[in-house]
């Protein structure tokens, strides 16, 4: 046989074993894009934010405005964690205060406000007010 002859035959088993490794390949990605991916929902400490924080006069408490905005998918109720420190940055060994401040009847798109009334605060210090956490239930 001719050199020429080999080269042939060489060419022809190299592309038959690419098709045996990439034609399955190929099938398996045009077969998998069918629906496109679902995007998640999002966390709903993303619609909370605190708007204010101050120390009521009276009473030495500290108190958070709190504000939730509804979501597309619904009406329903935010129960929103707080935290009150000394300082934005927080401090891994100590633990901060928190309280709970449910926010009901929030329809989509609207924005609805609440109140945290957190711990009596010392006299010379100013306190930082945030959202800790959230969660979102739709009204039945």
């Amino acid at each position: 046989m001719s050199a020429l002859k080999w080269q042939g035959w060489l060419v022809g088993l190299v592309t038959v074993a690419g098709m045996l490794v990439f034609a399955p390949l190929a099938l398996y990605v045009w077969a998998s894009g069918g629906d496109p991916p679902q995007v998640p929902p999002r966390a709903a400490a993303e619609d909370v934010r605190v708007t204010g924080c101050r120390i009521d006069p009276a009473s030495r408490r500290v108190v958070a405005a709190v504000e939730a905005t509804g979501r597309a998918e619904g009406p329903g109720a935010y129960v929103v964690t707080v935290e009150f420190r000394d300082r934005a940055e927080a401090d891994p060994a100590g633990r901060a205060a928190q309280v709970l401040v449910r926010i009901p009847g929030v329809a989509p798109g609207a924005t609805e406000y609440g109140e945290a009334v957190g711990p009596v605060w010392p006299v010379a210090t100013v306190p930082w007010c945030g959202v800790a956490g959230a969660e979102f239930a739709r009204a039945t």
